[in-house]
């Protein structure tokens, strides 16, 4: 009997992918085009997610893909911040609640101050991440949030021949609130549903009796999710959720977090598998 194998590709995004020239556009309004915040190895990660999809996609049941998907004025982007001189704030900084009352680092509009300390109190209390200041990237509508050119060509080809659509989920575009989970913001916003537990996205993972997946970066939207996702799984079908470990790469500076991460999923009984194996097993599908 045929299985339901799901595909969960996490922010397979041009900004997030260490591309070569060849990937990247000519210059637009005279401003170079080039990933934002290039995680090393994405692209090879990029390219062995569209080789599964090509050669194994009638094993597939289904694909979702989630789309990191920011304003400019973020609370984590540069535009967003200044120090205490007016002066700018430089990508990867870490800004805390302390800082912020001290005056250190300050939102540029005076009257959001209430609400940052707001977000930097709980975000700090609920213990997973501090505020960083990301380099502005995922802008809706650029170059930057499209989808990798080779994943997007293979998923469009296993839509037409499967007759169905990439399920794509869309998260972040709430300014006010860090956003790396697909399932939920680090800090919801009871105003904005968008920011709020995903029940829709974790019942449709549930249909699968396996969900692969793969993304970026392994240190941040992937462990988000996968963390997320283990909250709301029954402990007893763990080994359904599967990492392809050569399809993940976590952010430079951050491969510690990214290991202990791998480490912890697999002690809850999530599967590690590699891209080989991965392919194997759906190809296996398909032809049951």
């Amino acid at each position: 009997m045929k299985r339901k194998l799901h595909l969960l590709i996490i922010d397979p995004q041009n900004d997030f992918c260490d591309l070569p020239t060849s990937y990247c556009p000519l210059p637009v309004a005279g401003l170079p085009c080039a990933p934002a915040l290039p995680v090393p190895g994405a692209h090879e990660d990029m390219r062995r997610v569209a080789r599964i999809i090509e050669r194994a996609g009638h094993g597939i049941s289904g694909i979702t893909v989630t789309l990191d998907s920011h304003h400019r004025l973020d609370i984590a982007h540069p535009a967003f911040w200044m120090d205490r001189s007016g002066a700018a704030v430089a990508a990867f900084t870490e800004i805390t609640a302390d800082q912020v009352a001290d005056g250190v680092y300050l939102p540029r509009e005076p009257k959001a101050l209430p609400r940052v300390l707001s977000y930097l109190h709980a975000l700090e209390a609920a213990g997973r991440y501090k505020l960083m200041v990301w380099p502005t990237h995922c802008e809706i509508g650029s170059w930057g949030h499209n989808v990798h050119a080779d994943v997007r060509a293979a998923y469009n080809r296993w839509e037409e021949r499967s007759l169905t659509s990439v399920d794509k989920v869309v998260k972040g575009s709430n300014p006010w609130t860090e956003h790396y989970s697909a399932i939920a913001a680090e800090v919801s916003d009871p105003d904005d549903a968008g920011t709020q537990t995903n029940h829709a996205l974790i019942a449709s993972l549930k249909q699968g009796d396996s969900v692969f997946i793969a993304g970026e970066a392994g240190s941040h939207c992937v462990r988000a999710t996968c963390e997320h996702l283990v909250e709301h799984w029954n402990p007893a079908q763990l080994s359904r959720l599967v990492l392809i470990t050569d399809c993940i790469s976590p952010v430079s500076g951050f491969e510690r977090h990214y290991l202990e991460f791998l480490s912890a999923m697999q002690a809850r009984g999530l599967r590690l598998a590699q891209s080989d194996a991965v392919l194997a097993e759906l190809l296996d599908n398909a032809q049951t």
